[in-house]
């Protein structure tokens, strides 16, 4: 598992590339490598940290129906209506207009929401009745060193585990 490895650049960039000097089984363990190798003054701007053998892990937070769906779009909508309020409120010519503007911009924004939100829901004729939150997980964080650093990286983050 340790040695060279070559991964393929992201667009924009620069290519990964050198020598494994330690994996872990959580970002903070390759974080706290990289923040020691940093402490003891080496170079890190030669190192990566690589995640590996992705996967997409989706938590099911709960039931999703009409009135979730209309709350959260109210929610939302709020939002909206603020900003709008807001920059509308720019052009008024007292400060009463000013806080009317931003209250109807309130109102109407979130009344929408809640209207799309509902409508959203009903067009999904009852699949999707769920709420939840996605993030990619790595089974495996690898730091790599370019190969000339390589060995001082490794008898760096040797002393990290004593």
């Amino acid at each position: 598992m340790f040695g060279q490895e070559r991964i393929p650049p992201s667009a924009g960039a620069k290519p990964v590339s050198g020598e494994v000097i330690a994996s872990y089984t959580d970002y903070a363990g390759a974080q706290r490598a990289v923040d020691y190798l940093s402490d003891n003054e080496f170079p890190v701007e030669h190192t990566a940290i690589v995640g590996g053998d992705l996967r997409l892990v989706e938590n099911v937070l709960g039931r999703l129906d009409a009135k979730k769906a209309a709350l959260a779009g109210a929610a939302s909508g709020v939002w909206f209506g603020l900003l709008i309020g807001l920059f509308l409120g720019i052009f008024a010519e007292r400060a009463t207009g000013w806080i009317w503007i931003v209250l109807m911009g309130v109102v109407w924004g979130a009344l929408a929401g809640a209207l799309f939100g509902w409508i959203g829901y009903r067009s999904m004729g009852g699949k999707r009745d769920f709420v939840s939150t996605s993030q990619l997980v790595a089974a495996r964080y690898d730091v790599l060193v370019e190969t000339q650093y390589a060995e001082r990286a490794r008898n760096i983050v040797g002393r990290l585990s004593l």
